[in-house]
């Protein structure tokens, strides 16, 4: 490749939120992260609320699974609210992102046979090639792992320059 080549983002909050968001990753209940503790938590409320209600025919010496389940139900609520914490600060650092992405005047990528670099209102991140460990492409978007990690939406280039993109990530990132 003989110089720089230079591809100017299409800045579409949609775009980016549609990759983002997929999935129920934005749901605080739902997500990827906390669908399984929300149903785990979700049986065992009903358990101890069935124990609570026949915990008259409970003789004393079973009394003890009453304070067992309570224990697993409030141990199950914690580790909710904890991934719940999790999933609002990740949407939460998301949506700061998006909103400077909206507010971008420049966004662009350049990159050469040595460099790759990302401009986004005159702040570059500049990387080698071998700074990036590992890249994924499929229909929506192109994404780069390594010492910066990017997300670009096919919908915020051309598929021209889609398609270079993935010709020079295939060639200078060595898996």
């Amino acid at each position: 490749m003989n110089g720089d080549k230079i591809i100017k983002l299409n800045v579409n909050r949609k775009y980016f939120e549609e990759i983002y968001f997929s999935g129920n990753q934005g749901s605080l209940f739902f997500s990827q992260t906390t669908k399984g503790k929300t149903v785990t938590t979700i049986v065992v409320g009903l358990i101890l609320l069935i124990l609570f209600c026949f915990k008259g025919d409970l003789s004393k010496e079973k009394f003890g699974i009453l304070y067992f389940v309570s224990f697993l139900f409030l141990l199950c609520t914690v580790y909710l609210s904890l991934s719940i914490n999790k999933v609002s600060r990740w949407k939460k650092d998301v949506n700061k992102y998006l909103k400077s992405l909206e507010d971008s005047k420049i966004y662009e990528i350049r990159f050469n046979d040595e460099i790759f670099n990302v401009n986004l209102n005159g702040q570059e991140e500049l990387s080698k090639w071998e700074d990036f460990k590992y890249f994924d492409s499929n229909n929506e978007f192109i994404s780069l792992e390594g010492k910066f990690n990017y997300m670009f939406p096919r919908k915020s280039m051309s598929e021209k320059d889609y398609s270079v993109l993935k010709q020079v990530l295939k060639k200078n990132i060595k898996e």
